[in-house]
């Protein structure tokens, strides 16, 4: 089993089908951290967004 691990999330998934971030998605997924740490692993976290800024906004100004 792995000590050390990184979990890089994408804005995007932590949306759901919101246009923000998923309250319940952000809720589950803290309970699995909290699970792995139990189990004494060690997690890094980045979390991404990228696409809330670059894709969303400009999605409507007709910009691919």
């Amino acid at each position: 089993m792995y000590k050390r691990v990184l979990l890089k999330l994408s804005g995007e998934a932590l949306a759901g089908n919101e246009k923000n971030f998923d309250p319940s998605i952000l809720q589950n997924l803290a309970l699995e951290i909290k699970e792995a740490q139990k189990l004494g692993i060690q997690i890094a976290i980045v979390v991404g967004g990228g696409n809330f800024i670059r894709g969303k906004v400009v999605e409507g100004l007709g910009i691919d």
